[in-house]
């Protein structure tokens, strides 16, 4: 079985059906992909696997474990962190405070003890060792808002691993980026494969071809292909298609 899956999900708003029968499995350790056209349901896909929306039908289980429809928080703490396509970051917090509100220890002692945090010591070193994972080793004490897009970027893949989990949605990990940037987080995602279970959504494919396991591919709300990236390269569908045209 694997780590997270989801079981023939449908999703309407309204008269408009966005997901149909959607089953989608996720390994430990792997990095899956998924991808496709604007509007094709990618990222309400995402939102019914981490709690935003509950599906009008289907199953979403994580490690055995029916969370279909529970809120996004009670699925947080279950162990499920993701990013988003805009980034949700504490601006006049600094990149160190960012990373404190999220760790485990930290909610637990109330987020209003922020000031009290920042002079326990062992919060602050495991706030600063997340900073060194994801590459801001020293820039704890900078604003977010004063932080580079990519430090941003950067920031919030930090405060999602700040949680612990053992499942990180990335969505659209970088848009916005420039080449360096980019450069920089396929780095940071390499160095997290196997030790995290992580599914991105992503609509730079030369970037996700490099770096998942395995790729679906999403349109009409529907699965239309699944495999490694060597086999979507040589689908005759995703090569005609605009999914197809990588550097």
């Amino acid at each position: 079985m694997a780590l997270f899956e989801a079981q023939g999900l449908h999703m309407r708003f309204g008269d408009r059906v966005v997901l149909e029968d959607i089953s989608l499995d996720f390994p430990e350790g792997r990095l899956s992909g998924i991808m496709g056209p604007n509007g094709a349901g990618k990222t309400t896909c995402f939102n019914v696997l981490t709690g935003r929306y509950k599906p009008t039908r289907g199953r979403v289980v994580f490690d055995g474990e029916d969370i279909t429809g529970l809120p996004p928080r009670t699925i947080a703490r279950k162990g499920v962190s993701r990013s988003f396509q805009l980034m949700n970051l504490f601006n006049d917090f600094t990149a160190e405070e960012n990373v404190l509100v999220a760790l485990p220890a930290m909610r637990q002692r109330g987020f209003d003890l922020i000031g009290d945090a920042m002079g326990d010591r062992d919060l602050r070193e495991r706030a600063e060792a997340v900073l060194e994972r994801v590459g801001l080793a020293g820039k704890g004490p900078e604003l977010a808002k004063n932080l580079s897009y990519g430090d941003r970027r950067a920031l919030e893949i930090g405060v999602a691993l700040a949680a612990e989990p053992r499942v990180l949605f990335l969505d659209e990990p970088t848009s916005g980026l420039g080449t360096d940037a980019i450069a920089r987080l396929g780095h940071l995602i390499r160095k997290l494969k196997g030790e995290i279970t992580i599914v991105a959504i992503e609509h730079d494919m030369e970037f996700l071809f490099g770096l998942a396991d395995s790729i679906a591919v999403i349109h009409w709300g529907q699965v239309i292909r699944r495999g490694t990236p060597a086999e979507l390269r040589a689908n005759p569908w995703v090569q005609n298609s605009n999914l197809g045209r990588l550097k």
